[in-house]
């Protein structure tokens, strides 16, 4: 019987690898130290990429990013978090009926943040509620975050700025009027763009004229309610109360306003709606009572949401450029100095236009 001959530790060990080599990293699975040996540099210049430091060459930046895309290397929002003490997330705030609204000004933040390293959180929330500014305050103090976008009618109320400012949480606030800090504010000019519809509608001709409002808890509703009627009264028209209804801003609120309003005598010959979906329920209850629009009846909505030009005939509105609200209100939150100088003189501002479509005409007779 033959003796067999051993094999040597050596021969089996390379014939067999039992660990994968240190340079293999599985896309999707690298980590930072991984990033930083593979291209020959420190993890603390590889942490400045990841932060956009102006402190690291050009060529470095290019080459660990080519690694990262390389191997769909994330970083972890968390452990970022860990290690500057702060959080990457940015909260939207918001107690609003109009899905549309909340859709563009996510889009318009997320944006914003795309490629920053920073996330978007939402918290929806009822400030109908006793204690919702708990609420609210618990969400970002769980979520650690960097700062919070406020949109109306969160922005408007007073305790939930100041209940923000106790725990130390940058916010900014998108509201109609002034409402803080120049620093912390967009605003979005409401009154002077109800007063440019009455205008509008003044100089077609129309007298008979109703009004839909949002909640009268909502400062929108103020603003752009009695920037219409202070437009109306320059021009030589007092709008009596029984021509004015206060809706939710919602489609059924404009159906349910536009009934009551289409019933009375005279019938108003033109209906300016403080948005675009209760301008849409306005087509409803005209549509019931066998009216034509813009024949018998001119529609304005507000906001220039994608449903105004999707309806028919296309609705004439006020364009408010929520995308930007947004966009904008988020890059404030991302700067650590708002302004060059550090001071910041007056609010961010955006101006709301008229856009007239098909849904306007000069009245009949």
């Amino acid at each position: 019987m033959t003796a067999s001959t051993p094999r040597s530790r050596h021969s089996r060990t390379a014939a067999t690898p039992t660990t994968a080599p240190e340079d293999v990293v599985l896309p999707g699975k690298a980590t930072i130290n991984d990033i930083a040996r593979l291209t020959g540099v420190s993890k603390k210049t590889v942490s400045r990429v990841i932060n956009n430091s102006p402190l690291v060459h050009p060529e470095t930046r290019e080459k660990v990013l080519a690694l990262m895309k390389q191997l769909g290397y994330v970083p972890d929002p968390q452990a970022r978090g860990l290690a500057f003490r702060r959080s990457f997330l940015i909260g939207l705030v918001y107690d609003n009926p109009t899905a549309q609204f909340i859709v563009n000004m996510q889009y318009g933040a997320l944006d914003a943040l795309r490629d920053s390293g920073y996330e978007l959180v939402v918290h929806p929330c009822d400030s109908s509620k006793d204690d919702y500014i708990d609420g609210v305050r618990r969400f970002a103090q769980q979520q650690k975050l960097h700062g919070v976008i406020l949109i109306p009618r969160v922005s408007e109320d007073e305790q939930l700025a100041t209940a923000l400012r106790e725990i130390g949480v940058r916010y900014v606030r998108i509201a109609s009027i002034p409402l803080d800090e120049a620093a912390s504010m967009v605003v979005t000019h409401d009154r002077q763009a109800g007063s440019e519809a009455a205008n509008y509608l003044e100089s077609l001709g129309h007298r008979n004229i109703g009004l839909i409002t949002g909640p009268r808890r909502y400062r929108s509703t103020i603003e752009r309610g009695g920037g219409f009627l202070s437009g109306l009264d320059a021009r030589g028209i007092e709008l009596s109360p029984d021509y004015i209804y206060e809706g939710g801003y919602t489609f059924d609120s404009g159906v349910a306003g536009a009934e009551y309003l289409l019933a009375k005598s005279p019938r108003p010959t033109a209906i300016f709606a403080c948005n675009d979906e209760m301008a849409a329920g306005v087509y409803k209850a005209a549509m019931r009572r066998g009216l034509s629009i813009p024949g018998d009846l001119s529609v304005v909505g507000y906001d220039d949401s994608p449903l105004a030009s999707q309806l028919w005939p296309a609705l004439t509105t006020i364009h408010s450029p929520i995308r930007d609200l947004g966009h904008m209100a988020a890059q404030m939150l991302l700067s650590d100095d708002p302004s060059p100088t550090g001071a910041v003189a007056s609010p961010r501002t955006v101006t709301p236009r008229l856009v007239v479509r098909d849904s306007s005409q000069r009245p009949k007779g």
